[in-house]
C-alpha cells in the first residue's frame, strides 16, 4: 500500500456557529481560488451547474480546517479547496489505491500529475489511500474538521463499500464534525439496481445510511438543484454534460439541461 505524504496533518479544533462561517468566509481568497490561471476553461464552465463557493459556504469551510475529499477523481474541487486551505488548514484527498482497477490507476496517476505540475499551488496536499475496508485513511481517529464527497454516493453503492466508506469518515472526524455530500438526485422509491445504473440515487437513502454510520443531517440546500433535469436518459446521468455519453445525438437537448439535480446535505458527528 502506496501513501505520498506531503506534509504533517494539522488537528484544529473548529466550532461551526454562523458567526465562525462568516469570519472564515472573510479570509477567503475566492477570487483567486475559482478564478485563478490554475483551473482550465472547461472546468471554471462547470461552476455555473457545480456552484463551489456557495456549496462550500453551506458546508461551513473555515480557512483553518483539516479536510478529506473523498474519492478526488480528476481534481475539479481540489483545484479551488487547495488554495482556500493551504495558508492555514489542510487538504488531505482520500484516493483509491495504486492497486486498484485499472480505472482507479488512470485516475490516481492523472491527479498526482496535476499535483505534480503545480507544486506551488498544491504541496502540501497530503494524497493517501481510501478504500475501506481494506485500505483505511492513515488518519487519526477523531482527527478531522470536514469529510467532502462530491458524486460519490453511486460508486459506492457499486462498489459495495457505501457502508464502509461512511464508518471510515465517522472514524475520522472529530466530534461535532461535518460530512458534506452532493448527489445526483433520484426519485424516492428508485430501485436500487436503478441507482446503480444511472448513478440517481434516493435523498432518503443517502441519509439513512449516513444515520447508520451514527452522522445526523443538519442541513439540506437547493443549492445544486436542477428542475429540467428529467431523469430519463439512455445512459443515466453521463448522458448530459460534461459527459455526453450519448455523443452527438440530442447534444442541444442535453446542453439546455445542463448538468443533473443533485441534492446538497450536510450532516454532522455528534458529541461536539
Amino acid at each position: 500500500m502506496v501513501r505520498f505524504i506531503f506534509a504533517t496533518l494539522i488537528a484544529v479544533s473548529t466550532t461551526l456557529s454562523s458567526t465562525a462561517f462568516a469570519d472564515g468566509h472573510a479570509s477567503f481568497d475566492w477570487d483567486a481560488a475559482l478564478n485563478g490561471d490554475h483551473r482550465s476553461e472547461a472546468n471554471k464552465s462547470r461552476d455555473q451547474y457545480r456552484h463551489p463557493k456557495e456549496t462550500l459556504e453551506f458546508f461551513g469551510l473555515t480557512p483553518t480546517m483539516t479536510v478529506v475529499e473523498v474519492s478526488p477523481g480528476g481534481g475539479w474541487y481540489s483545484e479551488v479547496l487547495a488554495p482556500l486551505l493551504a495558508p492555514q488548514g489542510q487538504l488531505i484527498a482520500g484516493h483509491g489505491t495504486v492497486n486498484g482497477s485499472a480505472y482507479g490507476r488512470r485516475s490516481l496517476g492523472g491527479y498526482l500529475q496535476k499535483l505534480g505540475k503545480n507544486n506551488d499551488l498544491y504541496g502540501s496536499v497530503i494524497v493517501d489511500s481510501m478504500a475501506p475496508p481494506e485500505t483505511p485513511l492513515s488518519v487519526a481517529d477523531n482527527s478531522v474538521d470536514m469529510a467532502l464527497v462530491f458524486r460519490n454516493v453511486h460508486s459506492w453503492l457499486n462498489a459495495g463499500s457505501a457502508e464502509a466508506s461512511l464508518a471510515e469518515i465517522a472514524r475520522v472526524l472529530k466530534p461535532g464534525g461535518v460530512l458534506g455530500i452532493v448527489q445526483h438526485r433520484g426519485a424516492e422509491g428508485t430501485p436500487l439496481d436503478v441507482s446503480k445504473r444511472t448513478a440517481y440515487v434516493p435523498e432518503s437513502l443517502v441519509i439513512s445510511m449516513a444515520a447508520a454510520a451514527g452522522l445526523e443531517l443538519d442541513g439540506s440546500s437547493e443549492i445544486n438543484a436542477n428542475a429540467k433535469d428529467t431523469k430519463d436518459y439512455p445512459r443515466g446521468v453521463w448522458t448530459l454534460p460534461p459527459s455526453y455519453r450519448e455523443g452527438d445525438n440530442n447534444r442541444d437537448k442535453y446542453t439546455a439541461i445542463g448538468e443533473s439535480d443533485r441534492m446538497t446535505l450536510r450532516f454532522k458527528k455528534p458529541g461536539a
